[in-house]
């Protein structure tokens, strides 16, 4: 019998314990009726993939949170649904590469970025192809080459994939 009252103790603790870290999933909805976002809560956060809509109903972006703060991959959509941009979270700011698209669905330019700023390269693309990079330090341009053969030339492209 004396080990009973521990045994219902730890049973409680740990019931508790999983209690207080319960997800919830949320939605909330615009005035017209329309849903305008959808995700998982804990702790009173957002933690967990999430989906936030325009009032007409299209998707707007989606991804994932952590502790209240975008994190990992996301996706950026316009008002007619078409895809605008995509790119990696960390901690709640933009880092790595982002990609942007056209109005047509192409990617128009593509930058490396790092807290929320360019960081990196930017490649710019008409009609599929590659028409000038630029270079930034901390959200500054310091070079831009309007061909492939100088860019190749004057750069490490193994720094590309970062």
């Amino acid at each position: 019998m004396p080990l009973q009252k521990p045994l219902l103790l730890l049973f409680l603790c740990a019931s508790l314990s999983l209690f207080a870290q319960k997800k919830t999933y949320h939605k909330a909805y615009y005035k017209n009726g329309k849903l305008k976002e959808e995700g998982w809560m804990k702790n009173n956060q957002k933690n967990g993939y999430w989906k936030f809509y325009y009032r007409n109903g299209n998707l707007k972006k989606e991804g994932r949170f952590k502790n209240n703060l975008e994190v990992k991959y996301w996706y950026f959509y316009r008002k007619d649904a078409s895809k605008e941009k995509e790119g990696h979270f960390e901690k709640g700011k933009k880092n790595k590469w982002w990609l942007f698209y056209d109005d047509m669905g192409h990617i128009n330019h593509k930058c490396q970025l790092k807290d929320n700023q360019k960081n990196g390269y930017c490649l710019m693309y008409e009609m599929k192809k590659l028409v000038r990079a630029e270079k930034y330090q901390q959200g500054k341009k310091i070079k831009e080459w309007t061909d492939f053969k100088s860019f190749k030339r004057d750069n490490n492209l193994s720094d590309l994939r970062q």
